[in-house]
């Protein structure tokens, strides 16, 4: 099993930056995939990014293509999610997950292990 946990949230104006970090225990940690999903009140929750196992393949979604930066060390189990020009609709809480696919998912049901998520909020 893969403990996950988040950290770096919080409150931030319209334009600035935000790095979320995720620590993973487990010997195994680059074996995993892992991902970032974020949940506003009322909102279904939605994937951000994902980095495979090894960091050498990224993808994002739409919306945070070319401002958000997923990253990982895994000499330190762990992964990193860079945010910058933050926009309101931005907020929400965010999620890491790890994956056994070896580019993770899209969807949550592709993560086995998830953190308990770290609180964004993005004021105008």
């Amino acid at each position: 099993q893969v403990r996950v946990v988040e950290s770096g949230g919080g409150l931030v104006q319209a334009g600035g930056s935000l790095r979320l970090s995720c620590a993973a225990s487990g010997r195994t940690f680059s074996s995993y995939a892992m991902g970032w999903f974020r949940q506003a009140p009322g909102v279904e929750r939605e994937f951000v990014p994902a980095i495979s196992g090894n960091g050498g393949y990224t993808y994002y979604a739409d919306p945070v293509k070319g401002r958000f930066t997923i990253s990982r060390d895994n000499a330190k189990n762990t992964v990193y999610l860079q945010m910058n020009s933050l926009k309101p609709e931005d907020t929400g809480v965010y999620y890491c997950a790890a994956s056994k696919y070896y580019r993770g998912s899209y969807y949550p049901h592709g993560y086995d292990y998830w953190g308990q998520g770290t609180q964004v909020t993005v004021s105008s």
